[in-house]
């Protein structure tokens, strides 16, 4: 259907020449805004009507008092199904520090948050199908539990800003939350309108970058510097590109969907996408307000090296 309707205004309506980079570029920008932002709406308004209770510090708590292997694996999948980006790194982290939760634990959720959500998944399926979706996944999730472990061996707490560790969080009286379906749907809709607020001006960006990069740059030169899976420089290449960027998961797909249609390998475009979204400098900038300089090196270093595992490692496997 958006395909058609791209067609429609494009070719149809525009009148552009189909073979035209300019056409190409402008049809792909056009479908890819539709499809994209009809399920944006349509996912976050069905998770917000299941999610009305759920807040950050339910997921503090549910994280509290496990065994470590637990905690770590509750935090690694309670980061991929939570809508908290970034921008919610310093609430959480010093939620999580007072709470008594340990770093490593804590640092796994900060890598699998901005890299992995609901979202990102639906779009992913909807875009580039199951297989690289289930990609993604899988090594997100691996990535934020091993990263945390990491993490945890150099004792980042001797790291953490000494203002987080005063912090005294009081208990506040919270207002019993409306659980009628009329409140769901003002919590759902009001999701929508709050996410979508955030995110549109990445998505369109991604979506941009991802037509201009399918309209204009040539297959040749793609070939030449990024793709075929034994050019082992192409995904350090791509975790470098990724970091001065800034994007989450949902925003950086079409770029990945106009890299693979030019023939980019898998593991390269797989490791551009986590690098955005994980270890960006926007996101780097802002951990720095609550850790120092060794422990944000150490986490940007740690991160860098896992997504240049994972970048060399499906495209030496992928078939």
């Amino acid at each position: 259907m958006f395909e058609y309707l791209a067609d429609l205004l494009v070719f149809g309506g525009l009148g552009f020449d189909r073979a035209s980079h300019a056409g190409a570029a402008l049809h792909f920008f056009v479908m890819d805004t539709a499809k994209i932002f009809a399920l944006l709406v349509i996912v976050i308004y069905i998770m917000g009507l299941l999610r009305a209770m759920l807040s950050p510090e339910k997921v503090r708590d549910y994280v509290r008092g496990k065994p470590r292997w637990l905690a770590r694996s509750s935090a690694v999948t309670l980061g991929a199904v939570t809508p908290f980006c970034s921008c919610s790194s310093v609430p959480l982290f010093i939620g999580f520090v007072e709470a008594g939760i340990p770093l490593g634990v804590t640092f796994s959720f900060l890598i699998a948050s901005p890299m992995i959500n609901e979202v990102a998944v639906v779009i992913l399926l909807g875009i580039l199908g199951w297989e690289l979706t289930l990609m993604y996944v899988v090594a997100g999730l691996t990535v934020a539990y091993v990263g945390g472990m990491i993490m945890e061996r150099f004792r980042p707490e001797r790291w953490v800003e000494s203002y987080v560790w005063q912090i005294q969080m009081g208990e506040m009286a919270q207002e019993a939350p409306d659980t009628s379906l009329a409140g769901r749907h003002r919590y759902a809709w009001g999701e929508v309108r709050e996410i979508v607020g955030r995110l549109w001006k990445w998505v369109i960006a991604g979506i941009a970058v991802g037509a201009l990069f399918h309209g204009y740059v040539p297959e040749g030169w793609v070939s030449e510097h990024l793709g075929g899976k034994d050019n082992w420089l192409a995904v350090p290449g791509a975790v470098l590109l990724g970091v001065p960027l800034y994007s989450n998961a949902t925003g950086v797909i079409p770029v990945a969907e106009a890299m693979l249609g030019k023939g980019v390998a898998i593991g390269t475009t797989l490791a551009f996408m986590m690098s955005i979204a994980a270890l960006s400098l926007p996101e780097m900038i802002i951990l720095r307000k609550v850790i120092q300089w060794p422990a944000l090196a150490l986490y940007a270093g740690v991160l860098a090296v896992a997504f240049m595992l994972v970048g060399w490692g499906f495209n030496l496997f992928a078939l």
